[in-house]
Protein backbone atom coordinates (compact mmCIF):
# COMPACT_ATOMS: atom_id res chain seq x y z
CA UNK A 1 0.00 0.00 0.00
CA UNK A 2 1.27 3.77 -1.14
CA UNK A 3 0.19 6.53 0.89
CA UNK A 4 1.27 10.19 0.75
CA UNK A 5 -0.08 12.21 3.17
CA UNK A 6 -0.66 15.64 2.18
CA UNK A 7 1.10 18.28 4.83
CA UNK A 8 0.86 21.03 3.33
CA UNK A 9 -2.07 22.30 5.38
CA UNK A 10 -0.47 21.50 8.48
CA UNK A 11 2.67 23.71 7.33
CA UNK A 12 0.51 26.72 6.80
CA UNK A 13 -1.25 26.03 10.55
CA UNK A 14 2.23 25.79 12.06
CA UNK A 15 3.73 28.82 10.06
CA UNK A 16 0.94 31.25 11.17
CA UNK A 17 1.28 30.24 14.65
CA UNK A 18 4.96 31.05 14.82
CA UNK A 19 7.24 34.08 14.90
CA UNK A 20 7.35 33.81 11.11
CA UNK A 21 3.62 34.00 11.22
CA UNK A 22 3.37 36.84 13.49
CA UNK A 23 5.66 38.66 11.08
CA UNK A 24 3.26 37.86 7.93
CA UNK A 25 0.36 39.00 10.02
CA UNK A 26 2.39 42.34 10.63
CA UNK A 27 3.29 42.59 6.88
CA UNK A 28 -0.41 41.96 5.87
CA UNK A 29 -1.39 44.94 7.75
CA UNK A 30 0.73 47.17 6.18
CA UNK A 31 4.41 47.37 4.59
CA UNK A 32 7.13 47.76 7.33
CA UNK A 33 10.65 48.01 8.34
CA UNK A 34 13.19 45.79 10.38
CA UNK A 35 12.70 48.45 13.42
CA UNK A 36 9.02 48.82 13.01
CA UNK A 37 9.02 44.61 12.91
CA UNK A 38 11.40 44.62 15.78
CA UNK A 39 9.43 46.88 18.18
CA UNK A 40 5.98 45.18 17.44
CA UNK A 41 7.19 41.44 18.18
CA UNK A 42 9.53 42.29 21.15
CA UNK A 43 12.83 41.13 18.70
CA UNK A 44 16.14 42.01 18.22
CA UNK A 45 16.97 43.62 14.46
CA UNK A 46 18.89 40.78 13.91
CA UNK A 47 16.06 38.61 15.20
CA UNK A 48 13.90 39.94 12.45
CA UNK A 49 16.27 40.07 9.20
CA UNK A 50 16.84 36.29 10.01
CA UNK A 51 13.04 35.38 9.95
CA UNK A 52 12.38 37.84 6.62
CA UNK A 53 15.56 36.31 4.91
CA UNK A 54 13.69 32.98 5.50
CA UNK A 55 10.37 34.10 4.36
CA UNK A 56 12.05 35.81 1.12
CA UNK A 57 13.63 32.29 0.17
CA UNK A 58 9.93 31.34 1.01
CA UNK A 59 8.52 33.67 -1.73
CA UNK A 60 6.32 35.18 0.75
CA UNK A 61 8.08 38.24 1.46
CA UNK A 62 9.31 41.03 -0.75
CA UNK A 63 10.94 44.46 -0.34
CA UNK A 64 8.48 47.80 -1.37
CA UNK A 65 11.15 50.13 -1.80
CA UNK A 66 12.72 51.94 1.53
CA UNK A 67 11.66 54.85 3.88
CA UNK A 68 14.08 57.87 5.35
CA UNK A 69 15.80 56.98 8.50
CA UNK A 70 18.37 58.89 11.03
CA UNK A 71 21.72 57.48 9.01
CA UNK A 72 20.22 55.92 6.24
CA UNK A 73 17.20 54.84 4.14
CA UNK A 74 15.48 51.58 6.07
CA UNK A 75 14.19 48.65 3.33
CA UNK A 76 10.31 48.35 3.60
CA UNK A 77 9.42 44.56 3.52
CA UNK A 78 6.09 43.70 2.60
CA UNK A 79 3.58 40.25 1.78
CA UNK A 80 4.36 38.36 -1.92
CA UNK A 81 1.35 37.93 -3.69
CA UNK A 82 2.52 34.02 -2.91
CA UNK A 83 1.84 34.72 0.64
CA UNK A 84 -2.24 35.99 0.63
CA UNK A 85 -2.35 32.06 -0.64
CA UNK A 86 -1.40 31.06 3.01
CA UNK A 87 -4.46 32.86 4.94
CA UNK A 88 -7.35 31.41 5.72
CA UNK A 89 -10.28 32.28 3.96
CA UNK A 90 -14.10 32.82 5.08
CA UNK A 91 -15.55 31.14 1.93
CA UNK A 92 -17.34 28.68 2.32
CA UNK A 93 -20.42 30.27 3.69
CA UNK A 94 -20.24 32.20 0.62
CA UNK A 95 -20.23 29.20 -1.74
CA UNK A 96 -22.73 27.79 0.52
CA UNK A 97 -25.36 29.89 -0.27
CA UNK A 98 -23.59 30.98 -3.83
CA UNK A 99 -24.43 26.97 -4.80
CA UNK A 100 -28.19 26.85 -3.23
CA UNK A 101 -29.34 29.96 -5.32
CA UNK A 102 -28.15 28.52 -8.39
CA UNK A 103 -29.21 24.91 -7.78
CA UNK A 104 -32.90 26.94 -7.12
CA UNK A 105 -32.27 28.05 -10.81
CA UNK A 106 -31.06 24.86 -12.53
CA UNK A 107 -32.73 21.25 -13.23
CA UNK A 108 -30.32 18.55 -11.02
CA UNK A 109 -28.78 17.43 -14.46
CA UNK A 110 -27.64 21.01 -15.50
CA UNK A 111 -26.61 21.37 -11.47
CA UNK A 112 -24.43 18.18 -12.12
CA UNK A 113 -23.03 19.61 -15.58
CA UNK A 114 -21.87 22.85 -13.84
CA UNK A 115 -20.17 21.51 -10.59
CA UNK A 116 -18.07 19.08 -13.62
CA UNK A 117 -17.13 22.19 -15.64
CA UNK A 118 -16.44 23.92 -12.79
CA UNK A 119 -13.46 20.88 -11.82
CA UNK A 120 -12.60 21.02 -15.33
CA UNK A 121 -12.34 24.98 -15.44
CA UNK A 122 -10.33 24.86 -11.94
CA UNK A 123 -7.38 21.85 -13.66
CA UNK A 124 -7.26 23.65 -16.62
CA UNK A 125 -4.51 26.19 -15.05
CA UNK A 126 -2.15 23.22 -14.15
CA UNK A 127 -2.80 21.03 -17.40
CA UNK A 128 0.33 22.78 -19.31
CA UNK A 129 2.56 21.89 -16.78
CA UNK A 130 1.58 18.32 -17.09
CA UNK A 131 2.09 17.42 -20.51
CA UNK A 132 4.26 14.41 -20.37
CA UNK A 133 4.23 13.69 -16.67
CA UNK A 134 3.87 10.04 -15.41
CA UNK A 135 0.69 8.87 -13.89
CA UNK A 136 2.60 9.34 -10.53
CA UNK A 137 3.63 12.84 -11.54
CA UNK A 138 0.20 13.52 -11.97
CA UNK A 139 -1.40 11.93 -9.05
CA UNK A 140 1.42 14.01 -6.83
CA UNK A 141 0.19 17.11 -8.50
CA UNK A 142 -3.56 16.41 -7.82
CA UNK A 143 -3.08 16.07 -4.53
CA UNK A 144 -1.61 19.16 -3.85
CA UNK A 145 -3.95 20.84 -5.84
CA UNK A 146 -6.45 19.63 -3.27
CA UNK A 147 -4.28 21.60 -0.49
CA UNK A 148 -4.16 24.32 -2.27
CA UNK A 149 -7.71 24.58 -2.37
CA UNK A 150 -7.79 23.90 1.12
CA UNK A 151 -8.13 20.27 1.59
CA UNK A 152 -5.75 17.22 3.21
CA UNK A 153 -6.10 14.85 1.43
CA UNK A 154 -3.46 11.01 0.48
CA UNK A 155 -3.47 8.42 -2.19
CA UNK A 156 -4.33 4.90 -1.28
CA UNK A 157 -2.85 1.76 -3.90
CA UNK A 158 -4.33 -1.39 -2.21
CA UNK A 159 -6.14 -4.50 -3.62
CA UNK A 160 -5.32 -3.82 -6.71
CA UNK A 161 -7.36 -0.22 -6.26
CA UNK A 162 -6.39 2.99 -6.24
CA UNK A 163 -8.35 6.10 -4.07
CA UNK A 164 -7.50 9.53 -3.21
CA UNK A 165 -9.29 10.21 -0.05
CA UNK A 166 -9.54 12.83 3.25
CA UNK A 167 -10.41 12.80 6.42
CA UNK A 168 -11.91 15.94 7.41
CA UNK A 169 -10.08 17.59 5.13
CA UNK A 170 -12.31 18.12 1.54
CA UNK A 171 -11.68 21.58 -0.16
CA UNK A 172 -15.90 21.83 -0.11
CA UNK A 173 -16.40 20.22 3.48
CA UNK A 174 -18.65 23.36 4.08
CA UNK A 175 -21.09 22.48 1.50
CA UNK A 176 -21.24 19.37 0.60
CA UNK A 177 -23.32 18.23 3.58
CA UNK A 178 -26.38 20.45 1.93
CA UNK A 179 -24.77 19.97 -2.02
CA UNK A 180 -23.49 16.49 -2.05
CA UNK A 181 -23.20 17.21 -5.79
CA UNK A 182 -20.47 19.44 -5.35
CA UNK A 183 -18.39 16.53 -5.03
CA UNK A 184 -18.32 16.68 -8.68
CA UNK A 185 -15.99 19.26 -9.00
CA UNK A 186 -13.41 17.42 -7.26
CA UNK A 187 -14.41 14.44 -9.43
CA UNK A 188 -14.07 15.92 -12.32
CA UNK A 189 -10.83 18.37 -11.51
CA UNK A 190 -8.91 14.63 -10.20
CA UNK A 191 -10.23 13.63 -13.71
CA UNK A 192 -8.75 15.92 -15.79
CA UNK A 193 -5.27 16.62 -13.32
CA UNK A 194 -4.99 12.60 -13.52
CA UNK A 195 -6.04 12.03 -17.06
CA UNK A 196 -8.19 9.10 -16.46
CA UNK A 197 -11.46 8.68 -15.02
CA UNK A 198 -12.07 9.17 -11.33
CA UNK A 199 -15.50 8.23 -9.80
CA UNK A 200 -16.54 9.75 -6.73
CA UNK A 201 -17.76 7.20 -4.05
CA UNK A 202 -17.98 9.50 -1.21
CA UNK A 203 -19.01 9.38 2.80
CA UNK A 204 -22.25 11.35 3.72
CA UNK A 205 -22.44 9.65 7.10
CA UNK A 206 -22.21 11.61 10.15
CA UNK A 207 -18.12 11.62 9.60
CA UNK A 208 -18.39 13.16 6.09
CA UNK A 209 -15.08 11.39 4.40
CA UNK A 210 -14.33 12.37 0.62
CA UNK A 211 -13.09 9.09 -1.45
CA UNK A 212 -12.43 9.07 -5.13
CA UNK A 213 -11.96 5.95 -7.02
CA UNK A 214 -9.00 6.61 -9.88
CA UNK A 215 -9.81 4.19 -12.95
CA UNK A 216 -6.98 1.70 -14.10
Amino acid sequence: MTKWPMQRTGWKKRLLSSTRGRVLALLRDEHRTVNDLASALNLTDNAVRAHLLSLERDGLVQQYGTRPGTRKPHAAYGLSAEAEHIFPKAYGRLFNHFVTAVSDRLTSRAMRATMREIGRAVARDQLNQLQGRSRRNRIKAALDLLSDLGGSSKFDDRGGKQFISGQNGCPLAAITASHPEACLIVESLLSEIIGAPVKKCCDYSETPRCRFELSR
